[in-house]
């Protein structure tokens, strides 16, 4: 029994120590020391945004503006907008853009944003391809700092940078700064070699590179990127091309996006097997260790609870370790019952470290019930 327990814990702290500090020491070592530049140039290819919306009214117009500010040559740029199956005014105010380089599909059946990205592909005319959502903002260089790096023959797809705004409360100030860290990691993968995945909500990538989405795709941002470094070609982050969003303000509104975005890893793997096999998967090492342990990571969490609890009366190092969990669990709950002292630094960490592993449980359960995932 002590033997199990002691496997139990070491085991998951090693892999937790991994996920969270050794993992990204170790891109920022490779990065540091082999890192791999990209030939950037000021080019200017043909580009097609691409922008898939389910009533996306409110944005649409706000955003359409963004798109035609952007700082590139009104000739080389065209724009397809997929509604699916909107109830709102959203093909309407697409057709009034009054703009020829916009082109409305309109589909009256909701069929998934994957389905539209297809669909807007297919009849998409750039060599570029800017995939962006309806919602964030686009700064007006954006767009020039992606393709720059495209000049590299090397480089398939390029990554924007998604930064928060409005950032309020406790939760929300939480979450930026897990984000912030996970930037920090996709600029190291970036400078060492490539990212396992793009931000949604804007990254440019060759139109000859683009395959067909499987039905019902969750993850877009994650498989198109795999399929790229997999057709021999780099997956890059580029800082300098930044979109604009709003952080959730508490746990409630943000459960339900990242519930499904979570289970949307596991629907990647039951799509696109081969990303499990190291000799399919370049980048093998660097999806298994910043995606699926991720997704261990509250059971291994949970784990080094009990067997750390059966170990305690052992050896002053599991009593420790213990003593830590259990600190961290304290602030956790403080910082549930008492929301204002969520501005204090390491509540808000603990609080947005809490309920991103509660939500990659409850992912887990989630799509075990239900492996048809909702399309948006």
């Amino acid at each position: 029994m002590m033997t199990l327990a002691c496997l139990a814990c070491w085991g998951s702290a090693l892999l937790l120590v991994h996920v969270f500090v050794g993992y990204p020491l170790c891109m920022w070592l490779l990065a540091r020391c082999c890192p791999r530049p990209i030939a950037r140039q000021a080019v200017t290819p043909t580009v097609t945004v691409i922008l898939a919306v389910h009533d996306g009214a409110k944005y649409l117009p706000a955003k359409l503006k963004n798109l035609q500010a952007l700082d590139y040559p009104p000739g080389q740029l065209e724009i397809v907008i997929a509604c699916d199956g909107c109830r709102d005014a959203t093909a309407a105010l697409a057709r009034e853009a009054n703009d020829p380089r916009v082109r409305v599909l309109e589909f009256t059946e909701r069929r998934g944003k994957a389905a539209c990205l297809n669909d807007a592909v297919a009849m998409a005319r750039g060599d570029v391809l800017l995939m962006t959502d309806v919602r964030q903002k686009l700064s007006p260089m954006a767009l020039r700092e992606l393709v720059a790096n495209l000049a590299d023959t090397h480089v398939g797809a390029v990554s924007g940078e998604l930064q928060m705004e409005n950032v309020q409360t406790g939760f929300a100030q939480g979450v930026d700064a897990y984000w912030r860290y996970e930037k920090l990691i996709r600029h190291a993968e970036s400078r060492s070699g490539s990212t396992i995945g793009v931000s949604g909500a804007l990254y440019a990538m060759r139109r000859a590179l683009f395959k067909p989405l499987p039905s019902g795709t969750v993850l877009d941002d994650v498989l198109i990127p795999m399929r790229v470094a997999a057709a021999g070609c780099r997956v890059v982050f580029e800082p300098h091309a930044l979109a604009w969003d709003q952080p959730s303000q508490q746990p409630a509104e943000e459960r339900r996006r990242k519930i499904r975005t979570l289970a949307g890893n596991y629907q990647l793997i039951q799509l696109a097997p081969w990303l499990l096999l190291p000799w399919s998967n370049p980048l093998w090492f660097r999806f298994v260790s910043h995606k699926l342990l991720r997704l261990l990571a509250p059971w291994l969490i949970l784990l080094l609870g009990l067997s750390t609890a059966v170990l305690a009366t052992r050896h002053v190092a599991y009593a420790l370790l213990l003593l830590v969990l259990l600190v961290g669990a304290a602030l956790v709950m403080l910082g549930r019952w008492m929301p204002a002292a969520g501005r204090w630094l390491p509540i808000r960490l603990a609080v947005a470290f809490y309920y991103l592993n509660l939500f990659a449980a409850q992912a887990l359960i989630a799509f075990t019930r239900n492996r048809g995932l909702h399309l948006w």
